[in-house]
């Protein structure tokens, strides 16, 4: 009995919810009813019989054949467990927001849009973004379960309710204080409103057959959409990849829905401004100038997806050739700067991506360059196509170069971060590397770990943008300027040198020559050159583990059983001294771990430069490595160390 009536409740309450979703009227002005296929609509509604035109309309769109997705195929939709998992919360209103805020947050059985629990931007800013609904939209496709499509339709309803544009568009001047902002400012910002804008259309396609998806709430649905797009037409983000993010969706959205009449202008305008940005964002070596590879392979993304959607729907003729060939130049960044195991240094504001996600990536850009036998290599994971014929590489207008012996996870790969003045994801940390060796880097970048909010959170930020805590040459230990030069770069078959300079404080530059010796060692020769004073030291930040510290001879070594170990010494002045400091590596938003970190310091008393040689050496273990030593004499280094000398002409005197 008592399932019986659960079953009569669900029904009338989903009555209910029906007949108090009513028609829209306003739709049938926003759409070209001239419109091939929409004549049996126009003529409804021409009567005045609006509930005959929209169920017309949603016919229409249920069978209609004008668009292809290039980014969702029906035919081969699946839900992994997260997926699921995130749907089924989603049933209880416990919202999935923020992949840094696990578990998440219950937003009330009336659900609360400004429930704010961590003064953290990013998690209001992505709790409207909605992210839980196109897990939704494929568990009902799947299992065509109609609770998530019931669900899903009083949620979309719910957020129109509480959240009206007249909101954003009345609001009121407030202060710099982030907990002053009002609600629209988090649920109109328009990058929130362009990932809204690009998922609606996937849960369009997912959700439309069910019959929840009325007609009535089908205008309602095309009234907001159009709302959407037509609010990021006068409320683009002023640069960045933000208003790339914004082009590309309202590029979606015009190509998605050509029905409205204003279609033709959104597309226009995403084209257009793709089309200029490419120019703006991106250097000639194809780095994009935040100089965080994390978005230099988002921008990739947002520029692909763009001639994706043109060339599956017959408009790539829209972007000039020069646009592919930019694209191009910066997968060849992502290739060469990304490691062979398909992980990413963690320069700037990088998060930790996965494996598959990249691989995955490699697979969409070689639909875009399918006779490129170098990304075929990366999207198959070796199994075909050809890696580069090249090893190390260097991009001198980004400032990114790269050091390497071999394309195979086994090989030894150091990155180099040296480039110009940069946008916000940049962090001062010019001169400053990571070694990866056998799959294990060395010396991870210490990452971001939050973005902003409140002043707790951003004094959480501001510890992993320290200058220190990157692996470079602070003085008196404040941050440096980024304005980085190359001043030399050689490629050989044996030894690989580069020299960058930066000009990192008032009064100090700061020049580093990175020697990769024979491609099986490091030599790293600093100087600080300049008429400033004070403590200058060099930052060492390693990887997670008890590192081995031997302060008298101011070396360090890992400890690792693997027989994949590395030690690391430093020579410089007399009153050179080794010190341990704070160490801290974020691979993923508001995740940290404690890790060994060392500098090495020496006084700069006069104008004379002062003088460091750091030493790299891969080794099986740190027994197999005896004394080393290294000196610098008439402009050239001499290092010894296991029966050998090595003579290295710096290129710059």
């Amino acid at each position: 009995m008592k399932k019986y009536l659960f079953v009569l409740l669900a029904c009338l309450s989903s009555a209910f919810l029906s007949a108090q979703i009513q028609v829209n009227p306003k739709v049938f002005e926003l759409l070209d009813l001239n419109r091939k296929g929409l004549e049996k609509v126009k003529k409804e509604y021409e009567k005045g019989k609006l509930e005959s035109a929209a169920k017309h309309l949603l016919t229409y769109y249920r069978t209609r054949t004008n668009f292809t997705h290039p980014d969702l195929n029906l035919k081969e939709i699946s839900v992994n467990a997260t997926e699921q998992k995130w749907a089924d919360d989603a049933l209880k209103h416990v919202f999935f927001a923020h992949k840094g805020y696990q578990p998440s947050y219950f937003y009330g059985d009336n659900i609360d849009w400004t429930y704010w629990p961590v003064k953290d931007n990013e998690l209001r800013w992505q709790l409207h973004r909605t992210k839980w609904w196109q897990p939704m939209g494929k568990v009902y496709y799947t299992s065509k379960d109609e609770k998530y499509a019931k669900e899903w339709v009083f949620q979309y309803m719910d957020w129109i309710k509480k959240n009206p544009l007249e909101d954003f568009i009345n609001r009121q001047q407030v202060g710099a204080d982030v907990e002053s902002l009002p609600n629209s400012a988090f649920a109109w910002r328009a990058l929130e409103v362009s990932h809204r804008l690009q998922d609606q259309i996937a849960q369009f396609m997912l959700f439309i057959n069910s019959k929840h998806f009325t007609p009535a709430f089908l205008t309602q649905f095309l009234v907001n959409y159009e709302s959407h797009a037509q609010h990021i037409l006068s409320n683009y983000s002023a640069q960045g990849n933000h208003l790339l993010f914004e082009a590309q969706r309202v590029l979606y959205a015009g190509t998605s829905f050509p029905e409205f009449k204003e279609a033709s202008k959104w597309r226009a305008s995403g084209i257009q401004i793709l089309n200029d940005e490419i120019d703006k964002q991106v250097f000639a070596d194809g780095g994009q100038y935040e100089l965080d590879l994390g978005y230099h392979l988002a921008a990739i993304n947002i520029f692909s997806k763009a001639l994706r959607m043109a060339q599956v729907n017959g408009f790539a003729d829209e972007f000039p050739a020069s646009y592919s060939k930019i694209i191009h130049d910066m997968i060849v960044v992502t290739m060469n700067m990304y490691y062979p195991n398909y992980t990413n240094p963690l320069f700037s504001d990088a998060k930790m991506g996965s494996a598959n996600s990249l691989i995955a990536n490699y697979q969409e850009f070689a639909k875009l360059f399918p006779e490129d036998e170098n990304i075929l290599y990366f999207a198959t994971e070796g199994k075909e196509g050809k890696a580069p014929s090249y090893l190390s590489k260097a991009f001198q207008d980004s400032g990114f170069y790269v050091f390497r012996n071999g394309w195979t996870p086994s090989s030894i790969q150091m990155d180099v971060k040296a480039g110009p003045a940069a946008h916000w994801h940049n962090q001062p940390d010019n001169g400053t590397f990571e070694l990866y060796i056998n799959e294990r880097n060395f010396f991870p970048d210490s990452g971001s770990y939050v973005y902003g909010g409140s002043e707790e959170v951003l004094k959480q930020r501001e510890w992993f943008r320290q200058t220190k805590v990157h692996n470079t040459l602070s003085l008196n230990g404040e941050n440096l300027s980024s304005n980085s030069k190359c001043l030399f770069w050689s490629a050989t078959p044996t030894t690989d040198v580069l020299t960058v300079e930066n000009t990192s404080y008032p009064e100090l530059n700061h020049r580093r020559t990175f020697f990769f010796v024979e491609k099986k060692f490091f030599v790293i020769f600093d100087e600080a050159i300049g008429t400033a004073k004070g403590d200058v030291a060099l930052h060492f930040n390693f990887l997670e583990g008890d590192m081995i510290a031997d302060y008298a001879n101011h070396k360090v070594a890992t400890p690792f059983t693997d027989g994949n170990n590395l030690v690391v010494q430093s020579f410089g002045p007399a009153d050179l001294k080794m010190e341990k400091q704070e160490g801290w590596v974020s691979y993923a938003y508001r995740q940290k771990a404690e890790r060994d970190a060392f500098s090495f310091t020496a006084e700069k008393a006069t104008d004379a430069p002062v003088q460091f040689i750091t030493v790299l050496i891969p080794t099986k273990s740190a027994d197999a490595v005896g004394e080393i030593k290294a000196e610098y004499v008439d402009g050239a280094i001499h290092v010894e160390f296991n029966g050998n000398t090595y003579n290295l002409n710096t290129p710059i005197q």
